[in-house]
């Protein structure tokens, strides 16, 4: 008899779950006026996430070179190693979120719930960014918020 093995479906749920249980069940609610105030401006909040990300996949295609001699203001130190694979991972991972992003706000406005699962993917996205990248303040503080506040507004979206 072959037993089915868990597949990444299986762990998306599960995980899910886990942040429904502790974000919304065990956790304070926010009170219903913010929730409904953050639903609001959900969508604008994308759309200058998303106009704030464009600079960054520009960076893709040489623009990174005409902004290079500013990258010190950025926290950019010559000698360190792997710089290189670390700014190309990390444009990959933008990339990635700007597009679920840019996907996400059309059905932000309807309030659906296949928007809100883009802007979850995207924060998870976000997630295993900081961690590859050894960002532990963008861990704790940008993605649980992050996905305090989603799972505090799931309700809305239909």
């Amino acid at each position: 008899m072959a037993t089915k093995s868990p597949n990444f479906q299986s762990y998306l749920s599960q995980l899910t779950d886990l942040c429904q249980e502790y974000l919304v069940k065990k956790a304070p609610a926010l009170p219903s006026e913010w929730k409904e105030f953050i639903v609001k401006i959900a969508p604008w909040l994308a759309v200058i996430g998303v106009i704030l990300g464009i600079p960054g996949i520009l960076a893709i295609f040489g623009l990174g070179a005409i902004l290079a001699p500013f990258s010190f203001l950025g926290g950019v130190v010559t000698g360190r190693p792997f710089l290189g694979i670390t700014y190309l991972l990390n444009i990959a991972f933008l990339v990635v979120i700007v597009v679920l992003e840019a996907l996400a706000i059309p059905g932000l406005f309807k309030r659906s719930q296949r928007s809100w699962n883009l802007l979850y993917y995207s924060v998870l996205v976000s997630i295993v960014q900081n961690i590859i990248s050894f960002n532990i303040g963008g861990l704790i503080i940008g993605g649980l918020l992050s996905l305090y506040i989603l799972f505090q507004v799931k309700e809305y979206y239909k």
